[in-house]
Order: structure tokens, then C-alpha cells, then sequence
């Protein structure tokens, strides 16, 4: 098929956070321990996390990180994980059914991400906990104070405040699933009252209040305006949770995830900006999908694979490690895309997760470390992206799908910069290749001078459920992607089921 575009600095839609490339670690299965951390293996530094997987999480880009849960934060006493090491307790978990060491706790994973180059984002525990347990954390991390919490802070090795800015007020508290659920009026107002008090303490934070853990659950839509209602003017950012994955073998409707993500932020900006509205207010709640990601979570027959398959309370069991095909990298990258198409609002988002569960990057203990097939498009997006988003209006046609009628065939955004352009596009079709072609001329006029491609990689297999193993680690990865730029037109040969990512310069 032919694809037609363009990309002119004029359609430009937002100014990007960079906190859109945010990750997620959370006290889950092999994640923290045997995964981040493994005090025994080869690469192990003084502290006990890899450096095999530190190079690799700094290769990622990820920006903020997200933590200590997720569901585990909803049963979580933070005290546990500081003081010396020998000290603390081993408390049963929950949420995973497993037993936490308490091995790594604040201190740690902060050293961790200064080793990373990412920022701390802390969900505070609104499931068994409350305010005050919320405020006692708040002050043993920011407070620049002399009391009887940074005295413990400074005796366990920091001093100086860790400074964290941006705090979420629990996790999907609309969940049944979730220790301490409450309904939306309750937790609006719990979250209201510790917003509120958050702000007493430290008033230059950013808090994220919960929405919908997804939106086919019955009470999206209303959850969030009855929790607006209450903590509107107390909050910045509403959060958005939302998982992908291929059903019953129909690929062609997998490859319309980002048609989904687009329509539940457009309708969570909707409901926020009703709120606003009935309140009178010009403010605008932005938007933090603090997670997302491809996540198999149900199998054909409707089971689940979140439960350790060791009986008991095991430490750091196998859970969620998902193996990532070629098509779930494409799917993953059309979300990456479909993100920085709403950066208006859109402003922090977090892939959940980073090592071992649903994770990009893999491990084996006293072994590997390895790139799933997710990988690349975020690390590529990452260290491409520029500083304003640029719409990319395309045409190349429409397929049928059962959930959103007719989907465009292909999708694209592009970023522009002080040095250049970066274009990501994806072609969901698949059995059509498309010859893209896109109309610079726009980007030419605004730098004034001419335009050469300096990077351009594709991500296409063949065999689109080809993934990267243990036993073959690079099977799949990024290919040089040909190009053809003459004047301001630039074409590419998308083939079907593919993400391509060109850097122009």
C-alpha cells in the first residue's frame, strides 16, 4: 500500500516531559531480588546489585522510576526496609503470596537509581495504612529538619533529604483485588485529607491521585469523577493503568492496542476537564499512566499467572516473566507513539515493569542478562525523543476491527528539537507493506538548511513471534533501516508488523 504524511514543526501538540520514559519496580517476584539485586553473582558491586543490569536499565533511559508497588505497597510498612539490614523483619506478602526479605528498602534502591541516572517516584500505602504513615515517610524523606525522622534517616546513612517530588497517593484503590479497596467516595476523601496534609509538610510536591485500574472496569468513568469531586483541587495528576495482549490467536486486533490507550486517556481528560468545569476551575488534572505495558496476564482459558507455582510463602519466585515476540515489541512501540501523541496531558507515565516481570530486560541467577524484544523501541523512543511533539498526520488507509471499526494502518508521531527531527511510526497492518512517504518541508523551512538522515532503524521479523531467549538472546533486535531522502520528501519501506524510528538532522 501507499503511505502519504507529513511533518511540519506548526502542528506541534506539546512540549514533552520527560518523565513520559518512566519505569516501574516493584517488590515483586524476581524483580528486586535475583534481578536488580544478587549480591552473588559475578557482577555484583559492594552493594549487591548487578552492574550487567544497571548498564542495561541505563541504556533503556528511563527517567523516573516508580516504586515500591503496585499491588505490594497496599500491605507495605516502609520502616521495614531501613535501619541495618539485620534488623529487619521478613513479613509475609499479600498481594504475590510470597515472603519479603526487606533486603532492599528505601536507602538502597535510591543508591540504586543514582547508579541508574533515574528519579525517585514514591506511592505512598493507602490500603492498610493512612495518613499519618503517609506524612511519617513524607518527612523521613524530604524533611530539611531536625527531628526525631531525619535523625533515623541520617543515622541509616543519608543526611541530606532524598528529595523525592512526585508521590502517588496509593495504588488502584478501585480494585477488589487490592488490600484495603475502598469505594470511590472513601478513598476520595482519604485521598483528599492526605493531599492535603502531604502539602502541610512539603508544598512543592507533585501527588498523583488513583483512577481506574483499567478501563473495562465497571466503575470507570464515575470512579474517577466521585474521587475528583473530592480531592480536585488537592491532586496534579490522575492516574491510568492499562495492559495489552494477544487473544485467542487474533494478531490483526492486538496490533489495534493503541487505539484503546488513546480513547481511555481521551475520555479520563474528558471527565477530568467535566470536573473542572462543574467546580468552575481552569486548572487541568494532568495524566500519569504509571502503568502500562504488554502483560499476558489471562491465558486462552481464562486462567491467571500471578500466583507462585511453589506452595507456601517462597522468596523471589518466578512470577509474570512474559517472553516478548517481535509483534508484542511492535504493539509495545504503536503504545510508545500513541503516549507521545497525548503528551498534552499525558505528562508521566511509567512501563511497568523493568527486570524479570513483564520486564524488558531479563535475568538468570549467576547468569545472563538480556533485551526482550521490548527493549529497543523504548530505548530508541527514549534517546531519540526531542523536546516538542509534533502531530503526523498520515494516510495509508484503514483496516476492520471487531473493538474500534476502522483503524489507520499506520500511525506516527515525530519530535523536534533545536538539532533536528525524530519520526516513529509503526505499520499495524498484517499483510501490507507500505512505501511512506513524508513531506519535510515544513521541518526544512524551520531550520533553514537541508536535512540528512543520521539514524534510522527498523524492527520487523519475519517470524513475528520470534523472541529473545536464554538460550538465544539476540535472536531478535533493530535493523539498519533503508531510507530515501530527496530534497524534503523522505520514504520508507514499512513491511507488515513493523516499528521504525528515523533521525533527521
Amino acid at each position: 500500500m501507499s503511505a502519504h504524511g507529513s511533518v511540519d514543526p506548526r502542528f506541534e501538540t506539546a512540549r514533552l516531559d520527560r518523565r513520559l520514559f518512566g519505569g516501574f519496580v516493584e517488590h515483586l517476584g524476581r524483580h528486586i531480588y535475583d534481578g536488580i539485586y544478587e549480591p552473588a553473582h559475578a557482577t555484583a558491586d559492594a552493594d549487591g546489585f548487578r552492574a550487567d543490569v544497571i548498564e542495561l536499565v541505563r541504556e533503556l533511559g528511563v527517567s523516573t522510576i516508580r516504586y515500591p508497588g503496585g499491588n505490594f505497597v497496599s500491605g507495605y510498612r516502609w520502616e521495614d526496609g531501613v535501619g541495618p539490614r539485620d534488623q529487619r523483619p521478613r513479613r509475609l506478602d499479600l498481594a504475590w503470596h510470597s515472603t519479603e526479605t526487606n533486603e532492599v528498602g528505601l536507602h538502597e534502591f535510591a543508591d540504586w537509581l543514582d547508579r541508574v541516572g533515574s528519579d525517585l517516584m514514591l506511592a505512598v500505602n493507602l490500603g492498610t495504612r493512612g495518613t499519618q504513615e503517609a506524612l511519617d515517610l513524607l518527612e523521613y524523606a524530604n524533611a530539611n529538619a531536625d527531628t526525631d525522622w531525619t535523625r533515623r534517616r541520617a543515622a541509616n546513612g543519608r543526611h541530606d533529604p532524598f528529595a523525592v517530588t512526585m508521590w502517588c497517593l496509593g495504588n488502584e484503590m478501585d480494585g477488589p483485588w487490592q488490600l484495603g479497596h475502598r469505594n470511590a467516595e472513601d478513598y476520595g476523601k482519604l485521598a483528599s485529607r492526605t493531599a492535603k496534609a502531604m502539602r502541610m509538610l512539603d508544598p512543592g510536591i507533585e501527588l498523583v491521585v488513583c483512577g481506574s485500574s483499567a478501563s473495562g472496569m465497571p466503575t470507570f468513568g464515575s470512579w474517577e469523577r466521585t474521587v475528583l469531586e473530592h480531592a480536585f483541587d488537592d491532586v496534579d495528576y490522575i492516574s491510568c493503568h492499562s495492559y495489552y495482549q494477544e487473544m485467542g490467536g487474533n494478531a490483526q486486533e492486538f496490533l489495534a492496542s493503541g487505539v484503546d490507550m488513546a480513547r481511555f486517556i481521551e475520555a479520563v481528560s474528558a471527565i477530568t476537564d467535566a470536573v473542572a468545569a462543574t467546580k468552575k476551575s481552569d486548572k487541568r488534572i494532568m495524566i500519569s499512566f504509571d502503568e502500562w505495558n504488554v502483560w499476558y496476564l489471562h491465558n486462552d482459558n481464562g486462567g491467571q499467572n500471578d500466583k507462585p507455582k511453589e506452595t507456601g510463602w517462597p522468596v523471589a519466585p518466578r512470577l509474570l516473566e512474559d517472553q516478548y515476540s517481535a509483534l508484542d515489541a511492535v504493539v509495545f512501540g504503536d503504545l510508545m507513539i500513541t503516549l507521545l501523541q497525548h503528551a498534552d496531558r499525558v505528562r508521566s507515565a511509567s512501563l511497568a515493569q523493568l527486570v524479570n516481570v513483564i520486564a524488558p530486560i531479563m535475568t538468570e541467577p549467576g547468569g545472563i542478562a538480556w533485551r526482550q524484544t521490548t527493549f529497543f523501541p523504548f530505548s530508541i523512543t527514549s534517546r531519540l525523543a526531542g523536546d516538542r511533539v509534533v502531530r503526523v498526520p498520515v494516510d495509508a488507509g484503514t483496516f476492520p476491527s471487531e473493538r474500534f471499526g476502522e483503524v489507520a494502518n499506520v500511525n506516527a508521531v515525530a519530535t523536534v528539537d533545536d538539532d533536528g527531527v525524530s519520526v516513529f511510526v509503526v505499520n499495524r497492518s498484517l499483510t501490507e507493506a507500505a512505501d511512506l512517504r513524508l513531506d519535510l518541508s515544513g521541518v526544512a523551512a524551520e531550520f533553514g538548511r537541508d536535512l540528512a538522515v543520521v539514524e534510522a532503524h527498523l524492527l520487523h521479523e519475519d517470524d513475528m513471534y520470534a523472541a529473545n531467549t536464554l538460550a538465544d538472546p539476540e535472536r531478535v533486535g533493530v535493523r539498519p533501516l533503508e531510507t530515501t531522502l530527496e530534497g524534503a520528501a523522505l520514504t520508507v519501506a514499512l513491511p507488515p508488523v513493523s516499528w521504525v524510528a528515523v533521525r533527521l538532522a
